[in-house]
């Protein structure tokens, strides 16, 4: 949520924000909700002072024994007119607090002005394309010759873009989780496993509701989500609570299965485990001071780096435009790996910093001495690695003449071999 102050003081920087992200939204009746809603405020607390006024006149009347009809008739008028009052001030909240939640955050300087994917900009690159000397099989292809992956029978007791893990995918998947908790324990990062179900409130302080109703799956009769990803629970962690400025930042390493409808997937997608329902995923979270918190995006865009040079996956690492970059996001770094088998970079990494958006939703601030002011904290968050897809990438670029997988150097002590 944005500060409201920003959005009454500054309505042309806001109004900027929108045509830059190219997203429609009404401000003009949040401007206008806003200033009825302060109205409202000073009018029912001006009613209230009169109701307690009249009350101490009737009061002083009946102890006199003087005639406090006159005055009952009016405490009547003015109790009535409070009532109706309040009920419109609740209405006019209700509609005020809907909306503004529903605003995106402000955009970093730095972020390309585009309306897609199509201006977003390269920063860098890593590795060497992989050569072959043989046709190169895509996953799909190389987890059916292996056995690995079974998607027939998945969508037989599950549905569309569902798998069943298979053999040495198996511990393949698990040794990537083990090396990732590894790395980021080293990197002094606290490892969390969270519910993997969470509340509306928490939800809606995580995420903008709006965009993502058709991913979020919701449990029925319950106040229940499944987790999109560890980041939905970790954000509301701390809740309502005021944190020590000497324990700052707090980096997490968020453990968790994800799950997501998928449903604008399409083409060969839908066919594999690139883009699915259910994956594993490890989450770099961090609470930092304001004036830190783009310090530690870099530094959390290094982590990632540092992660998948080890797995000796190609990649490459792309600034967001302002048109494709999530709506909490005041600005998102993705790292694309190269894909043997496609012929072509993925998503597998989104690093961003939301700014206080979330914070400022949770009521989640910080404080260096007992008695000095509290400020809202910044958030950002960072894939580490969604293993569907990083094995994805394994098997394609470690592919092998005879059809089998090489495993990266990283991963042969957790797994005990090099081929799959």
């Amino acid at each position: 949520m944005l500060d409201p102050r920003i959005i009454k003081e500054k309505p042309e920087l806001i109004r900027k924000m929108l045509k830059d992200r190219n997203f429609e939204f009404d401000l003009d009746s949040l401007v206008m909700l806003d200033s009825k809603r302060r109205e409202m405020i000073i009018k029912t607390d001006e009613l209230r002072k009169k109701k307690n006024t009249v009350s101490v006149e009737i009061a002083q009347k009946k102890k006199s024994g003087q005639d406090a009809s006159s005055v009952i008739a009016q405490m009547q008028q003015v109790s009535q007119e409070l009532i109706s009052l309040e009920e419109e001030q609740k209405k006019t909240d209700l509609d005020y607090g809907l909306l503004i939640l529903a605003i995106p955050n402000l955009i970093h300087e730095s972020v390309p002005i585009g309306l897609d994917e199509t201006a977003n900009r390269e920063i860098k690159k890593f590795g060497t394309i992989p050569q072959f000397d043989f046709k190169v099989k895509d996953h799909i292809d190389i987890s059916q010759n292996l056995d690995l992956v079974d998607l027939e029978r998945a969508a037989k007791t599950a549905g569309a873009r569902f798998y069943y893990l298979k053999n040495g995918l198996v511990r393949l998947n698990q040794a990537l989780i083990h090396f990732a908790l590894d790395f980021l324990e080293q990197k002094q990062y606290v490892l969390v496993q969270p519910p993997y179900m969470i509340n509306k409130r928490s939800m809606e302080g995580a995420i903008i509701a709006q965009d993502f109703q058709d991913v979020i799956y919701k449990i029925q009769d319950e106040d229940l989500f499944l987790i999109g990803t560890s980041e939905h629970s970790i954000a509301s962690m701390h809740s309502d609570e005021i944190l020590e400025g000497k324990d700052l930042p707090i980096r997490y390493a968020g453990i968790s299965p994800c799950f997501r409808k998928e449903a604008g997937a399409h083409g060969r997608d839908q066919k594999g485990i690139f883009r699915v329902h259910q994956f594993e995923k490890i989450e770099q979270y961090v609470f930092a001071r304001p004036e830190e918190s783009w310090k530690e995006h870099e530094r959390m865009l290094c982590v990632a780096e540092e992660f998948y040079q080890k797995l000796e996956i190609p990649y490459r690492v792309m600034l967001l435009s302002s048109g494709d970059m999530g709506k909490i996001s005041a600005k998102t770094y993705d790292i694309e790996a190269w894909m043997a088998g496609q012929n072509a970079y993925r998503e597998i990494v989104s690093c961003s910093n939301c700014l206080d958006f979330q914070t400022r939703r949770l009521k989640i601030r910080f404080r260096d001495k007992t008695n000095e002011q509290t400020q809202y904290l910044h958030s950002l968050n960072s894939t580490l690695v969604a293993t569907t897809r990083t094995l994805v990438a394994i098997m394609e670029n470690f592919q092998t003449k005879d059809g089998h997988i090489g495993i990266p150097k990283a991963l042969q002590k957790y797994l005990g071999s090099s081929v799959i």
